[in-house]
């Protein structure tokens, strides 16, 4: 099978598992919605949320998973499986007592964390209190989750992607049922939630050990880790990946901040913004970012440079290809999908049309999310997590300054177009220092399809606005009727845009098409 075939068809295999975990998370958001509002307490638990949530993506989706995967992947290939499993158990051995260290100092130190991250929420009395209970509750979810990380990496490598990208449909499950059956328990009903992401993260770590033993990998202590080069070498990359990481989900906690002195329900919006925004982003973006690594990593301990930069350049294709529509659809389903899932209970009308602004000042960003999570994971294939921190620190002052400063005219909007603005500048810079380090690889079969791609979606455009123009979504009820009119706009532009591919002979999708025929003829 050639690289871009495995990419490819991992790509799918992961978007296929992320589709159902976050359909999973969209109930799970209508819930909270619906159960909670989008007021002091939703406000207190996003930004408590927001703690392990970024220790999660620091030490596991960020700085483990790109020094782990293209170590482990060089030794197991080239010096075989029994030191492939002595790096693993000693990775193992070593991170679970960094995360008991760092889980005991983050319920000790709550209250400060929180008052750092929430300091607007001090003039509301009772709120940063609220924050800093709920943290602790789900700080040890980051020990849970980084785990999972190392053990998402070693299944990658060996080709096994699904069950992985399902985990977070698990963690969506459990606090969906603890919103449900918990939340009579406890006088302030968002404790449920927390509960449920703790809960989520056990069970998602105890999921993995089946497939585990499938493949033979028992992962045991060993503690001798002090003269281990290779696990010496999983540091060294880990130490500016988690600096990398660290700034990239700094300028989340900076917007998080700037709107906590902002009205309540401005982070609610921004959550629920974001969490739609997020949709497509998990579903194809990471998918694809995840697939290509272990590929592109192995392209590289192979000294196959030729091959590593037709598989970049497939990689952003493939963004290019699925973001396009996605920005478009977003844009013009905001209000539509927020007045169908979440209008009623505690959010009203006006949340509806605030989130919904929220998410077209984040949509177009969504373009160079994916072409920065394509270009730091080649940095990662390449063993350089130096140059994605320093972008980095530069995209901070950026989404920095811009959001103060658009947070003083638009609100809570301003910022998100800060986080946009940012997300452009992350982009740009990336793919340019990466053309200077490896070589071209924007040519003629990366443009080609993007011109064609243009085009269709502005016929995909037309399409979408004419069908939801048979629905009144500021008016309350009718669901079945706004449910049909959603589900056949989103029908109709993904037929007219995948119809435009095809005849406009954009390659990726012809032999996609070709290779699900294939597939079923099998």
């Amino acid at each position: 099978m050639t690289s871009r075939r495995t990419i490819g068809w991992s790509t799918v295999t992961m978007a296929m598992a992320t589709l159902l975990s976050r359909i999973g998370g969209l109930v799970r958001d209508v819930l909270v919605a619906r159960l909670f509002g989008a007021g002091l307490a939703t406000d207190a638990f996003f930004v408590a949320f927001t703690i392990p949530n970024l220790l999660r993506r620091f030490f596991a989706e960020g700085s483990l998973s790109a020094a782990f995967v293209p170590t482990f992947s060089e030794v197991l290939h080239q010096r075989g499986e029994e030191e492939a499993q002595r790096l693993a158990n000693r990775c193992m051995t070593l991170l679970l007592l960094v995360m008991v260290a760092i889980v005991a100092l983050g319920i000790i130190g709550s209250p400060w964390i929180t008052k750092v991250i929430g300091y607007g929420f001090s003039e509301i009395p009772g709120k940063l209190e609220l924050t800093d209970r709920l943290n602790r509750i789900m700080f040890p979810y980051i020990g849970l989750v980084s785990l999972l990380a190392l053990i998402t990496g070693i299944l990658n490598v060996r080709g096994h992607f699904f069950l992985p990208s399902l985990s977070p449909l698990f963690l969506n499950l459990m606090m969906i049922m603890a919103a449900l059956s918990l939340r009579q328990l406890f006088s302030v009903p968002i404790y449920a939630l927390a509960i449920g992401v703790l809960l989520g993260g056990v069970l998602q770590l105890l999921l993995q050990y089946p497939l585990l033993l499938r493949y033979k990998i028992v992962l045991k202590p060993d503690f001798r880790f002090r003269n281990d080069p290779q696990l010496k070498k999983v540091m060294t990359l880990m130490i500016p990946g988690i600096l990398g990481v660290a700034i990239y989900q700094i300028n989340i906690i900076v917007s998080r901040l700037l709107a906590s002195f902002l009205p309540d329900g401005s982070v609610s919006y921004l959550y629920y913004g974001q969490r739609l925004f997020e949709f497509p982003q998990g579903i194809f973006i990471v998918s694809l970012a995840q697939a290509a690594l272990p590929m592109m990593s192995r392209q590289i301990a192979e000294k196959d440079v030729a091959g590593m930069r037709d598989s970049l350049a497939f990689s952003l294709s493939l963004v290019t290809l699925f973001t396009l529509p996605a920005i478009t659809g977003l844009i013009l389903c905001a209000k539509p999908i927020y007045a169908l899932f979440f209008f009623g209970g505690e959010f009203a009308m006006t949340d509806v049309a605030n989130t919904a602004t929220a998410l077209v000042c984040y949509a177009p960003g969504l373009l160079f999310v994916g072409f920065s999570r394509i270009a730091a994971q080649t940095f990662y294939a390449l063993q350089d997590t130096r140059t994605p921190v320093i972008v980095s620190f530069w995209t901070l002052l950026v989404n920095a300054v811009a959001g103060y400063l658009l947070m003083l005219w638009y609100g809570y909007s301003g910022l998100a177009i800060a986080l946009t603005i940012s997300s452009i500048f992350n982009a740009l810079l990336l793919v340019w220092l990466l053309q200077r380090r490896v070589g071209g690889f924007l040519h003629k079969t990366f443009w080609l399809p993007v011109v064609k791609v243009v085009p269709a979606c502005l016929l995909m455009a037309i399409a979408v606005d004419q069908a939801l123009g048979f629905a009144d979504w500021q008016a309350a009820g009718n669901h079945l009727q706004k449910g049909l009119v959603l589900a056949a706009a989103v029908a109709s532009g993904s037929l007219v845009y995948f119809g435009c591919c095809y005849l406009f002979r954009i390659e990726e999708v012809r032999s996609g098409l070709q290779a699900l025929r294939r597939k079923r003829r099998a």
